[in-house]
């Protein structure tokens, strides 16, 4: 088994940062970090930037050019940096990873780190 622990999250003020990090433990032979996804209150989690295999970076265009992502597969830690943060970008944050277990995938996510911008 993978547990995904995130933490880094917290009360700022708009216009602060925040780096949000993601640490993998357990069995993470072969782990893969998917993204980050957030769940704002009342809405569905939609998916904010994710990370591919070479390195590639996607980001949802609301967060384009605020937000980072990033990992260091020798700690098996993904990161999430936010800067310039809007109290729209009050959700909590999840992150997802995913490994091969034989021929099955396994998809993993964290408990949630709760993120709190006030105006």
């Amino acid at each position: 088994q993978v547990q995904l622990v995130e933490s880094g999250g917290g009360l700022v003020q708009a216009g602060g940062s925040l780096r949000l990090s993601c640490a993998a433990s357990g069995s993470t032979f072969n782990i893969r970090f998917i993204g980050w996804y957030r769940q704002a209150p009342g809405k569905q989690r939609e998916l904010v930037a994710t990370i591919g295999s070479a390195g590639t970076t996607n980001y949802v265009d609301s967060v384009k050019g605020r937000f980072t992502i990033s990992r260091d597969n020798a700690k098996n830690t993904m990161y999430l940096q936010m800067n310039s943060l809007e109290p729209e970008d009050t959700a909590v944050y999840y992150c997802n990873a995913e490994r091969y277990y034989g021929t099955t995938l396994q998809t993993y996510w964290g408990q949630g780190t709760p993120v709190t911008v006030s105006s």
